[in-house]
């Protein structure tokens, strides 16, 4: 799934949730952030409930072209392994 959103915030949290999780449901694993550039501790959420959702499924989601400051909200939040972002290079 390629998200052609640039915020990824509490304003919009709430619909990504949503289109992420039907994402989930179709199967699809891999979610690219490419075009994403502004994101706060929402996201981090966000992305927990999907992975979340993914693994009762019996799958593990990818995230592609995540944002250094993304990356950098789920380390301080001690989520990168949980969201498999454990040694990633992020995007700048």
């Amino acid at each position: 799934m390629t998200f052609a959103v640039t915020v990824l915030d509490f304003s919009n949290a709430k619909a990504l949730l949503q289109e992420g999780l039907a994402a989930v449901s179709r199967g699809e694993e891999d979610y690219d952030f490419g075009a994403l550039a502004q994101v706060d501790s929402a996201s981090v959420a966000v992305m927990l409930a999907w992975q979340r959702a993914a693994i009762q499924s019996g799958r593990r989601l990818r995230f592609l072209n995540v944002p250094a400051s993304l990356v950098s909200l789920a380390d301080l939040y001690g989520v990168t392994e949980l969201l498999g972002l454990t040694g990633y290079t992020a995007v700048s």
